[in-house]
């Protein structure tokens, strides 16, 4: 008798694995916003989550990635306390920091559609298309803080991506690097 492999329990599988993957990058995002550093020059904190925002974009890719933070999203605005320092609601979107939550999506969806093209094997591409990403979160955050908070570019600049910089570009050196050790 000769084996045969059914593919459909193998896509299913791998979709199961993909959606565990997916909801533990959202539950992590979650938990990074919990270690919250506020910072006396604007209204945004440094937190963890942007590290996990890389890894999900490069390790689950574009679809899946882009889920988990879809997901993390969809939490926080049905009121479980998922954003920086606990908060939570749809309100958090429309103040001054939810751009950079839009952000997540956006930047975890480019990382992700980059990383399907080239792999994640290469630490230097993906520290690049980590910044790309970032860039992103950068774009929607900056510009939701002109609106909303009322600042103009540059104080917005000043206050919401300067002081973050630094700290963002460590991120992006180790979530580069676990990115090329690990394959999901």
């Amino acid at each position: 008798m000769v084996n045969t492999i059914d593919l459909s329990s193998i896509n299913n599988a791998q979709n199961l694995r993909k959606m565990v993957f997916a909801s533990l990058f959202a539950a992590m995002t979650a938990v990074g916003a919990y270690i919250k550093i506020p910072i006396p020059i604007g209204p945004v904190p440094i937190t963890l989550q942007i590290l996990f925002i890389f890894l999900a974009g490069a390790m689950l890719k574009s679809k899946w990635g882009t889920i988990s933070m879809v997901v993390y999203l969809l939490l926080g605005i049905v009121g479980i306390p998922v954003f920086a320092g606990g908060s939570s609601g749809l309100g958090v979107l429309f103040g001054p920091t939810g751009g950079y939550l839009i952000g997540f999506v956006a930047a975890t969806f480019i990382i992700g559609i980059l990383a399907d093209r080239t792999g994640t094997s290469n630490i230097l591409l993906n520290a690049v298309f980590m910044t790309i990403g970032l860039g992103a979160i950068y774009l929607f955050g900056i510009t939701q803080l002109v609106i909303v908070a009322n600042l103009t570019p540059m104080q917005a600049i000043g206050g919401g991506m300067l002081p973050f910089l630094i700290g963002d570009f460590l991120k992006i050196a180790a979530a580069a690097y676990i990115a090329s050790k690990f394959e999901i």
